[in-house]
């Protein structure tokens, strides 16, 4: 049984993985954006009599991050995570910066924290959720994928680091989730459209750009997250855990044809 905190509980991948971690018998801090998601998941598991517990932790909320130095924690899992998108030739430059705050800069500060216990302990285990959008960009995401292409680079290079300390065991772990139907693809695109049909370079095209878009996720997005769940379990469990889990399979091997084509 290990003790496991988890950012971005509230929905979606992060809420499917906190229930499927403490019916596995581990003991998880299943945390969110909002103290009434919170209160929903500790009511929901006043039902079931789960390992686990919920509170309010923001990852851009200093008083919220300082709440780990007060548990004992074996796993942390950086799973919240939001998106924006629209052309990179126009997006107000703030979109950008308020993804990076949540997806990049507000994890690496929550995983400084909580460093501060694992490397006095020798042991723990840091993951990061990263995405295939972070391997193959995607047009008029760039703000998502791009913080997702950050994590790429400082995940590997924080797992190297923590090795150069003999005495740590800590591994760093990627877990990089294709596209999954749980409502964020689409919460994402449609933040686009409310100001590019005002005042956009794209505005002539914005009704073959939104088709072309839900397109996408609808023929591309799976429906089976017990998939990708099970690389969230691996990675928490697995003895000698590898660098990154992907799932769904076939989408990785999508990515890495349409890659390998694209470098040519």
């Amino acid at each position: 049984m290990k003790k496991i905190l988890i950012t971005g509980c509230g929905s979606g991948l992060g809420f499917e993985a906190a229930i499927a971690l403490a019916n596995r018998g581990h003991y998880v801090y299943a945390t969110t954006h909002t103290e009434e998601q919170a209160n929903k998941l500790n009511s929901l598991n006043k039902r079931y009599n789960l390992p686990l517990e919920s509170f309010k932790l923001d990852v851009l909320c200093k008083n919220d991050k300082m709440k780990v130095l007060k548990l004992k924690i074996d796993v942390l899992i950086n799973n919240a995570a939001i998106g924006d998108s629209g052309s990179v030739a126009e997006i107000d430059i703030n979109k950008y910066r308020e993804v990076f705050e949540t997806n990049v800069f507000g994890p690496i500060d929550l995983t400084q924290l909580v460093l501060k216990q694992m490397i006095s302990n020798k042991e723990g285990r840091i993951i990061f959720l990263s995405s295939l959008a972070g391997r193959s960009p995607l047009p008029f995401l760039s703000p998502y994928c791009a913080t997702k292409f950050a994590l790429e680079a400082i995940v590997p290079s924080l797992n190297e680091e923590l090795q150069v300390l003999h005495d740590v065991n800590i591994p760093v772990i990627l877990i990089e989730p294709g596209s999954y139907a749980t409502g964020f693809n689409q919460k994402n695109i449609a933040k686009q459209f409310g100001w590019m049909k005002i005042d956009s370079y794209f505005k002539n095209c914005i009704q073959q750009l939104e088709k072309k878009q839900y397109t996408y996720f609808k023929l591309t997005e799976s429906t089976n997250i017990n998939s990708i769940i099970n690389e969230y379990i691996k990675a928490v469990e697995d003895k000698h855990p590898k660098k990154r889990y992907i799932a769904p399979t076939s989408q990785k091997i999508l990515i890495k044809i349409k890659n390998t084509f694209s470098n040519k």
